[in-house]
């Protein structure tokens, strides 16, 4: 997690650096991660699941500039928040262990609430 603090610590210099922290408010750092999400899902509008395949492998520099914009949105907004990511990230990956068994989710694309009980 010492790699999740340091990314953080960076995101928070560059942004201090320029002074921008007043135009990242939650919402705007949201609205921002909306953004850059659409821009990386550009990359596969209209494409089937073998083509979108295909097309990560021809655009995989432009599409990792897409998902670093997406985190460095992300990252900052939790740390704003003061949300620990590592943290945060770690809950959410227990609550998933628990809402999607491997006995009730393998090989399923079922919403956890849809599962057989």
């Amino acid at each position: 997690m010492d790699k999740i603090a340091s990314l953080t610590e960076r995101i928070r210099q560059f942004r201090d650096a320029r002074n921008w922290r007043q135009f990242h408010s939650p919402k705007d750092l949201a609205v921002a991660i909306t953004a850059e999400a659409g821009e990386l899902l550009q990359h596969f509008v209209w494409k089937s699941s073998e083509e979108s395949w295909d097309r990560a492998e021809a655009k995989k520099s432009e599409i990792a500039d897409e998902i670093a914009d997406v985190a460095v949105l992300l990252f900052e907004l939790a740390d704003n928040l003061q949300l620990d990511l590592g943290t945060i990230i770690d809950a959410k990956l227990d609550r998933n262990e628990v809402r999607y068994p491997v006995s009730k989710a393998f090989g399923s694309n079922l919403k956890y609430n849809e599962l057989e009980s």
